[in-house]
């Protein structure tokens, strides 16, 4: 059997490394929330327990955790579905050249650049001059809709740059409408990566935190409620928190890959059958 050379070892160290640091923080926290009702927010650790989960059901004596939580869920169920719609929207648009179409792109894509703490800043001041009430699902809302939406975008051209566009003609040979075409030929084959953005727009709302700090308004979201936690919650009740809504995110993400598999699963299934029918 061939040794494999040093610079391999090296390389696996390295990447070992940076695992570690992508995660360590977040393992970190999910040590320490298992502490003692003793515990603290350091190491040594003084007992294990669940004592501090339990606490989280609990009414807090400061912040509202379960209505920040609901807040950022529907916020990003709202972010995720208009994410989806204008992407798609774009992407096919973006299929032909139109006037202006180059200084568009590049106006979309520059949103990613711009320090999230103005745009949220921004944001909340055309609120306020045009006289709306700043409020997490509506300036809040549209903040967020910066972020996701380049990215969204970003997503769909490069699907649309790959699209066979053969597909669709023989749709039409068929006798099929630009709705029907759309709906039954292009919507089912991009299904996966529409999954994507959809991903991509529910993660991004429910972590984000510059965009919405000065457009929520008076009710905080999620990450807002955790960032004034560490100000004044002295307890691992924080880092149980902390656990579970990174548990949440995990759960989210494993939910759509497992709806990948399951149309992929079915895809194969039907061009199977269509296969043995044709025989």
């Amino acid at each position: 059997m061939e040794r494999r050379p040093r610079s391999f070892y090296i390389l696996a160290a390295f990447f070992a490394l940076f695992i570690l640091f992508l995660y360590g923080p977040t393992i970190t926290i999910a040590i320490l929330s298992f502490q003692g009702p003793q515990g603290g927010l350091t190491f040594p650790m003084q007992g294990t327990s669940l004592h501090w989960f339990r606490d989280l059901f609990q009414e807090q004596a400061v912040g509202d955790i379960w209505g920040s939580f609901r807040r950022s869920f529907v916020l990003g169920l709202m972010v995720m579905v208009t994410t989806v719609v204008v992407s798609v929207s774009g992407g096919l648009a973006f299929r032909k050249r139109f006037a202006g179409s180059a200084v568009l792109f590049y106006l979309i894509i520059t949103s990613l650049v711009i320090p999230s703490i103005l745009v949220s800043l921004g944001v909340g001041l055309i609120f306020s001059q045009a006289g709306l009430k700043v409020h997490w699902a509506s300036s809040g809302f549209g903040s967020q809709l910066t972020w996701t939406l380049p990215f969204g975008l970003l997503i769909m051209f490069a699907v649309f740059n790959r699209f066979d566009k053969s597909f669709e003609e023989a749709a039409r040979d068929q006798g099929a409408t630009a709705w029907q075409t759309i709906r039954h030929v292009v919507l089912p084959i991009i299904a996966p990566s529409l999954i994507g953005v959809a991903l991509f727009g529910f993660t991004l709302s429910y972590d984000e935190f510059a965009r919405t700090l000065l457009t929520a308004g008076s009710y905080n979201t999620l990450p807002l409620e955790i960032f004034g936690m560490t100000t004044n919650v002295t307890t691992p009740v924080i880092f149980a928190l902390g656990t579970l809504t990174t548990a949440f995110s995990l759960i989210v993400i494993g939910a759509f890959l497992l709806t990948v598999w399951l149309m992929g699963r079915r895809r194969a299934r039907q061009g199977s059958d269509a296969g043995k029918g044709m025989v």
